[in-house]
C-alpha cells in the first residue's frame, strides 16, 4: 500500500502560524533591552549605515564583503530611531528585545526597503505608509488646480481610506502607544500639509486666489495637532508640516499671496510660534530653526538687529543664542563685496591653497561629498555645460570630506573640462566660516575674489541667467 503523502500547501499554512506561537510563548527578561538589527544594502553609496537617535550618531555599522552588517545593543531603549545612507535616511522603531532584518537598494531607496524579524511588522507598516504618501506627492500639482470643494472632497476621500488601513493594522500588529503617535502622525500630517499647500499651490497654477472662497471650518484641523509632544520634535512629518503651517499662516491674511516681506514674514512666524507652544523645549527647538532659515535668507543688517532682538526676547535657550549669534556673525562675512574668509583648503597635489589668492577672474564655486556621488555626478555635469557655454567664468569644485587618496580616485570620474578641483581639509571650519548647510549650496565671486551672492544653487531653473548678469 502506498505510503499517502502530506499536504504540503497544508503545511505551509500551519508554519508562520507555529512560528508566531512560538514567539509568542518565549519569556523575555524584563531587565533585558538588547535588541539587534542586521541587513544587506544593495549597491551601497558607501561601506557603512550611520544608526542615530535623533541628530545624535550612536554607532557605525559597517558593511561586510557581501553588504551586510549586524549590530547587537546591549540595551536600547524603545523608541524611534534612524538610519543613514548617504545621502538617504528613513526611520526605524525599535520595541524592547525586537531583533530587526533590513533589507534595501539603495538605487531605489525608499521603495525598496523590508523588514522582517521581530518587530517588523509595524516598521513594514510605517514604510507602506510612506510610500503611499510619496506616491501621493509624485502625482504633481495637478491636483490643486480644482475647487476648494472638490479638493476637500478629494483629500478627505484618501485620508479616510487610509485611516480606515491604519486602523487595521493598528489592531492586527496590536503596537504600542508610543509607536502610535508616529503612525498617526504620519498619516495626518502628510494630509494636513496638503490642505494647507493648496490655497498657494492653487494660485501659482490658476492665477486664482481661493482663500476668501474656503469653508469657515476650513483649517479645523489644526486643533487635532498636539504641538507640544517632544517626541515629535525631530521627526520629519511633524517638522515639516509645521514649517508648511507657519507660511500658510502668515499668508492667510495678506492681499499678496506669495509675500515679498521676509522680515515681517518671519517676525509673525517667531509670534505665532510663542502663542502656538507651550512646551519650552519644543518652543525653543522651533524659534531656533526660523532663526537659522531667517538669517541665511535675509542679508538686511537693520532687519538682522531686529529679528534677533525679537527671538532672544521669546527664546529660554541661553546655549543656542550663542550659535545663533555665530552664524550671525559668520553671515556678516559673506556680504556682498566681502572676501571670503580663508579656510583649509588643498589641491590634487595635497598642497595648501589660498582661496583669494587663486581667483582672478568671475568665479562659480560648488561643493560636493563622497557621500552623495548622484549629486556630485549632476553638479559637475551642469558646471561641465556652463564652462563650455561661458568660457570666461572660472569654476571650482570643492570636495568637502574624504581622505585624499579616495578624493584623486573619484575625480578619475570627471574629465577635467577646465575645471578646478579643490578638497577641503577641515570641513568643520569651512561649514562655520561658509555656512555651508545644504550641499546644493554655490557661491559666486567676482574677479578680484570679493563675493557677488554666497547663497545660490547650481540647479536653480534661472542659474545661468544668474551667472551671466
Amino acid at each position: 500500500m502506498q505510503k499517502k503523502l502530506p499536504n504540503t500547501n497544508l503545511l505551509l499554512l500551519f508554519i508562520p502560524l507555529i512560528s508566531l506561537l512560538a514567539s509568542c510563548q518565549k519569556k523575555f527578561d524584563p531587565k533585558d533591552y538588547s535588541a539587534y538589527i542586521q541587513g544587506e544594502i544593495i549597491n551601497p553609496t558607501s561601506n557603512y549605515l550611520l544608526f542615530c537617535k535623533d541628530n545624535e550618531v550612536l554607532d557605525t555599522l559597517f558593511l561586510d564583503e557581501n553588504n551586510k552588517f549586524y549590530k547587537k545593543f546591549d540595551s536600547l531603549t524603545p523608541g524611534m530611531y534612524i538610519y543613514k545612507h548617504n545621502p538617504e535616511f528613513q526611520y526605524i522603531y525599535f520595541d524592547k528585545n525586537d531583533s530587526l532584518t533590513l533589507r534595501l537598494n539603495s538605487r531605489d531607496f525608499d521603495h525598496s526597503i523590508i523588514f522582517s524579524g521581530r518587530g517588523a511588522e509595524k516598521n513594514n507598516f510605517l514604510m507602506n505608509l510612506t510610500v503611499r504618501n510619496i506616491m501621493d506627492e509624485s502625482e504633481g500639482y495637478s491636483a490643486f488646480d480644482v475647487s476648494p470643494e472638490k479638493f476637500s472632497r478629494r483629500i478627505d476621500s484618501v485620508h479616510a481610506a487610509r485611516t480606515t488601513y491604519y486602523l487595521r493594522n493598528k489592531a492586527i500588529i496590536n503596537w504600542s502607544d508610543n509607536f502610535d503617535l508616529y503612525a498617526k502622525a504620519k498619516l495626518d500630517l502628510h494630509f494636513f500639509a496638503l490642505k494647507e499647500l493648496y490655497p498657494t499651490a492653487h494660485y501659482v497654477r490658476t492665477d486664482e486666489d481661493v482663500r476668501d472662497k474656503l469653508p469657515a471650518d476650513y483649517y479645523s484641523f489644526r486643533k487635532k495637532i498636539n504641538f507640544n509632544d517632544e517626541r515629535l520634535l525631530k521627526y520629519s512629518s511633524f517638522t515639516k508640516y509645521l514649517a508648511i503651517m507657519l507660511n500658510s499662516i502668515v499668508n492667510e491674511p495678506e492681499q499678496n499671496i506669495i509675500p515679498d516681506n521676509k522680515f515681517d514674514k518671519y517676525i509673525d512666524k517667531l509670534n505665532i510660534v510663542d502663542t502656538l507652544i507651550r512646551n519650552d523645549k519644543v518652543k525653543n527647538a522651533i524659534l531656533d530653526n526660523i532663526a537659522f532659515i531667517y538669517l541665511l535668507e535675509d542679508q538686511n543688517l537693520n532687519n538682522n538687529d531686529k529679528f534677533l532682538e525679537r527671538y532672544f526676547e521669546l527664546s529660554t535657550d541661553k546655549n543656542q543664542h550663542n550659535e545663533i549669534i555665530q552664524i550671525q556673525q559668520a553671515i556678516q562675512n559673506l556680504k556682498y563685496e566681502k572676501k571670503l574668509p580663508e579656510v583649509p583648503i588643498v589641491n590634487t597635489k595635497n598642497q595648501k591653497v589660498s582661496i583669494n589668492s587663486i581667483i582672478n577672474k568671475r568665479t562659480l564655486m560648488f561643493f560636493w561629498t563622497k557621500n552623495g556621488i548622484a549629486h556630485a555626478d549632476a553638479a559637475h555635469q551642469i558646471a561641465a555645460e556652463l564652462k563650455a557655454e561661458m568660457p570666461n567664468i572660472e569654476i571650482i569644485s570643492i570636495c568637502i570630506d574624504g581622505e585624499h587618496g579616495e578624493w584623486l580616485s573619484i575625480l578619475k570620474r570627471y574629465p577635467s573640462n577646465g575645471i578646478i578641483e579643490l578638497r577641503s581639509d577641515d570641513f568643520n571650519q569651512m561649514k562655520d566660516q561658509w555656512i555651508i548647510t545644504k550641499i546644493q549650496r554655490c557661491m559666486l565671486l567676482d574677479k578680484d575674489g570679493s563675493i557677488i551672492d554666497p547663497f545660490v544653487n547650481i540647479f536653480d531653473k534661472n542659474f545661468e541667467t544668474i551667472l551671466k548678469q
